[in-house]
């Protein structure tokens, strides 16, 4: 009789049977855990500003308050930092953010004509 059945049919009576065997009384039950997804945090980069000997510190003050949202405090203490050391951290971010922060500025920079230098860095 079990011949006439299709096949998935015949597969799904026999592990009926199977749970009856085992005194499972809840035909097609399961149990089913959903794996949570690991998640990690993204990468972080610094932006940086790179000192030069002919970029006005006025205008290095103006870019950290217009793209990095520094205060005039914030921007002139990092622009000291940058004229004494060299080089200073305006912000760390995502790359994608701190991506776009670079070009920015270079692009701002280049605008008005100073040689100005913002690179970034991972963290």
């Amino acid at each position: 009789m079990l011949a006439d059945v299709p096949t998935s049919h015949t597969a799904f009576m026999m592990a009926d049977e199977e749970r009856r065997r085992r005194g499972d009384n809840a035909p097609g039950t399961a149990v089913i855990t959903r794996a949570k997804p690991q998640t990690k945090r993204p990468s972080l980069y610094r932006v940086l500003l790179i000192n030069d000997d002919y970029t006005p510190m006025e205008f290095v003050v103006h870019v950290l308050e217009q793209f990095f949202n520094k205060s005039r405090e914030e921007a002139t203490t990092i622009m000291l930092h940058v004229h004494q050391h060299g080089v200073g951290e305006c912000g760390v971010f995502t790359y994608e953010v701190a991506e776009t922060k670079v070009t920015q500025v270079m692009d701002f920079a280049r605008k008005h004509q100073h040689p100005l230098q913002c690179v970034m860095e991972k963290k």
